[in-house]
């Protein structure tokens, strides 16, 4: 009786909508019908779970929805409707069709919001992912229409939807609420969509040059220039924009006009970021006019700060220098960029100033001197300087951690690392249980298609809240499916429970480890390295266009097979198991031939390119751990993925040699130039 009254719905309301995408009608509003106020939800916020056991499908409405999803990637948006009112039966999947016309309808800002269907919408599927996504579209289109009361009653969206949560707030402002001005900025930060709420809030007074200076001195250190240009449009006066763009443009012709003390805080805030500019665009000749002209054009906190971002292209170019120049910033707060990179260019010194590298990571601010990280090298600086108890105080708080610092935290306290006591296993009752959740029985359904990002977002939506035993046992579901990445990203999710054996995964086993030692590698460097690059999806493809389980790009796979004589090979075999293990074991083996035998080298080179690993060895002016090499690599990336491969590498040895687990920092061992 309910899916008849839906089916209705649903053929009376389409012909409403026919009617109103042609009409010339001004924008529907829909706070009127909303009722009342919304709460903010934090993002990601537990939502209720439906558990329902396991049903048939009725498979000429999940063919409905098939052929939805094709009109869909065809932009036949019209055929939508129809097709939604076919795929009712498919209690998985059947929302599939209308969630994807109302998106498309919500983002056409010529067009009245379709309030009808949208709301009969969120009242068929409450607390599912496709909900909470229309819903986040909803504010931001409300938003773009002026329907500020509608985006507010809306509520903040609970999922992690960065326009929307911008939109949200700028509504706010633009209704004269309450708004939290640090939230709106970090949604803001690295968000092209959040333009209009950077504009609603400075014509409300919101927020000014004291505000954004901090997250506009961010992107210009960071070289991001649209959205350093964002954040100056609001926080400049329209004279003081046009002396911003000069100023990227040309720093020093710009600084060369320059004379006596600021006008202004606008003016001295230019002046500063200009030498910003400089030190990216003429570091050499830019420090000794900063040395001999920065007293006169700059205040003695705004001298400092200048010093440390000639410090920063300096140590991203691996020079020893860039340790003075940081020095000269005396104790100046720093981005948390900059503010890790100080301490890298001390850790990169021929002899360590291990006093000056605690202070450094004291200056940083309290949640970044948590991680793991600095956690460990402000351990490593109070136990060089004979601070024994204090430096066995924070190895200690790494303790359950089972990253890169974590194992190194470990072997500097006890001298080895201890395989952790793993979690009971998943039960079949705790199965059953969890095969009940009815988000992952959509996510499921998704990835049996192929249908990853919305698969995806389902099964990440569907995680939400779940204790450490649902989220062991929603990992071995992932796994039983062989659906890898999910089973890996969800167990590393447990708190006090852990199961290296989803964490560290290792589908096709004997394949991969006899692929490895028949090229002289480590099977478990070769399983680490997996992980990071695709998480053993085969099918994986990054935005450069690299391919399959170990991440090939085109010209590298047709370079390794000319070279080992693989005569039967095409580019359309590279995602293939076998040509992509082989072709993968193969370049990692002859990069690390190249380099010395040396993994740390080699996986910076696997990532960036042979030639650039050896350029940062190259670098080095005296032998480094193995450990401060990492550590410093430029590239943000690059920096992280070896970190990771490497911890991971350890972890899969010690469950391919039962639960023993070898030293890290031997692994790592020391590069020299």
């Amino acid at each position: 009786m309910q899916k008849k009254l839906v089916k209705g719905l649903y053929l009376s309301i389409f012909g409403l909508l026919l009617g109103c995408s042609s009409s010339n009608k001004s924008t529907v509003h829909a706070s009127t019908e909303l009722g009342t106020t919304h709460q903010a939800s934090p993002i990601n916020a537990k939502h209720p779970i439906e558990y329902k056991p396991i049903q048939s499908v009725d498979m000429a409405a999940r063919q409905s929805v098939i052929q939805a999803y094709q009109a869909m990637k065809n932009r036949q948006w019209d055929l939508l409707p129809n097709y939604a009112i076919a795929a009712q039966n498919d209690h998985e999947l059947g929302a599939y069709p209308m969630y994807w016309y109302l998106r498309q309808q919500l983002s056409q800002t010529n067009i009245p919001v379709p309030l009808t269907l949208l709301q009969s919408f969120l009242k068929q599927y409450p607390n599912t992912y496709v909900s909470a996504r229309l819903k986040a579209d909803w504010v931001v289109a409300a938003a773009k229409q002026g329907d500020f009361r509608t985006a507010v009653q809306l509520g903040k969206p609970t999922i992690n939807h960065a326009s929307g949560i911008c939109a949200y707030y700028q509504a706010k402002a633009a209704l004269g609420q309450s708004v939290s001005i640090s939230e709106a900025l970090a949604s803001a930060k690295n968000n092209d969509a959040c333009g209009a709420m950077l504009n609603t809030l400075k014509s409300k007074g919101l927020v000014d040059l004291h505000k954004l200076r901090e997250p506009l001195r961010e992107a210009v250190e960071y070289d991001n220039k649209a959205m350093a240009q964002r954040y100056a449009r609001v926080a400049f006066t329209t004279e003081g924009f046009q002396q911003f763009n000069a100023i990227i443009n040309n720093p020093k012709q710009w600084l060369d006009a320059q004379f006596g003390p600021a006008k202004n805080i606008e003016h001295a805030e230019l002046r500063t970021l200009a030498f910003s500019r400089l030190a990216r665009q003429d570091r050499e000749n830019g420090i000794h006019f900063l040395k001999t002209q920065g007293a006169a054009l700059l205040s003695a906190k705004d001298q400092q700060w200048a010093y440390t971002q000639f410090a920063l292209v300096s140590v991203l170019n691996l020079e020893d220098r860039a340790d003075q120049w940081y020095r000269l910033g005396k104790d100046i707060q720093l981005s948390p960029y900059n503010a890790a990179w100080r301490v890298r260019a001390a850790l990169r010194q021929p002899k360590i100033d291990w006093a000056w590298v605690e202070k450094a990571i004291n200056l940083m601010d309290s949640t970044q001197q948590k991680e793991t990280v600095w956690t460990y090298w402000k351990a490593r600086a109070l136990k060089e300087r004979g601070h024994t108890a204090q430096a066995n105080a924070l190895f200690a708080q790494l303790e359950g951690q089972y990253d890169f610092y974590g194992l190194l935290g470990q072997e500097a306290l006890h001298g080895h690392i201890t395989f952790p006591t793993q979690a009971a296993p998943v039960s079949t009752a705790e199965l059953n249980h969890i095969k009940q959740n009815t988000g992952l029985q959509k996510a499921v359904a998704l990835f049996s298609l192929g249908w990853r990002n919305e698969a995806v977002a389902e099964w990440n939506y569907a995680i939400v809240g779940l204790g450490d035993r649902d989220l062991l046992a929603a990992a071995q579901w992932a796994e039983n499916e062989h659906i890898y990445d999910r089973a890996i990203n969800t167990s590393m999710l447990t708190k006090r429970e852990v199961n290296f054996h989803q964490r560290f995964l290792a589908p096709f086993e004997g394949r991969v480890g006899q692929q490895a030692r028949s090229v002289g590698i480590a099977p478990s460097w070769v399983y680490g390295l997996i992980r990071q690059e695709s998480r053993f999806v085969s099918v994986a493809r990054s935005t450069v266009g690299a391919s399959g389980l170990m991440q090939l790009m085109p010209g590298t796979a047709k370079l390794v097979a000319n070279k080992i004589g693989m005569s039967d090979f095409s580019p359309s075999r590279v995602n293939d198991f076998e040509v992509n293990t082989i072709l993968g074991t193969n370049y990692l083996s002859m990069i690390q031939a190249d380099l010395d035998g040396k993994e740390v080298l080699a996986t910076a080179g696997y990532n960036a390119g042979p030639n650039r690993a050896k350029r940062w060895r190259s670098a080095l002016t005296h032998p480094v751990e193995g450990a401060i090499f990492a550590e410093t690599i430029p590239f943000t990336e690059t920096r992280i993925y070896v970190k990771n491969v490497l911890a991971n590498a350890v972890w899969y040895d010690a469950l391919f040699n039962k639960g023993k687990v070898k030293s890290l920092k031997n692994r790592l061992g020391t590069i020299a130039p």
